[in-house]
């Protein structure tokens, strides 16, 4: 999984390039013997309600995300920097990472 991640970060910091031509580049995740992580925010979130009965937050898991080294895609809707964020508490932090153990993120 590491290297389809970091073919991702590699294209993320190509694309700001200005360049009047592209090149495509086709990859077979299945004959590479990978397979891309699959892993919802919803599938977290239903764990986590049901094997510790909390409701969390997608900003939560990323904030335990960030927490991790765990990459993220980029979030365009990043608001104005007013108002207050709320943090993430350690009962619900340690329910995430548990999750994120489940689901093979860690």
């Amino acid at each position: 999984m590491l290297v389809i991640h970091t073919c991702f970060e590699t294209v993320v910091l190509l694309r700001g390039v200005k360049t009047d031509s592209h090149i495509s580049v086709d990859l077979d995740v299945e004959k590479l013997g990978l397979q891309p992580d699959k892993t919802t925010y919803d599938d977290i979130m239903a764990y986590v309600s049901d094997k510790y009965g909390y409701k969390i937050s997608s900003l939560y898991i990323a904030q335990v995300k960030e927490r991790a080294g765990i990459q993220k895609r980029e979030n365009y809707n990043i608001g104005e920097g007013k108002g207050v964020v709320p943090h993430c508490p350690p009962e619900k932090e340690e329910a995430i990472m548990d999750a994120f153990k489940y689901f093979n993120l860690i």
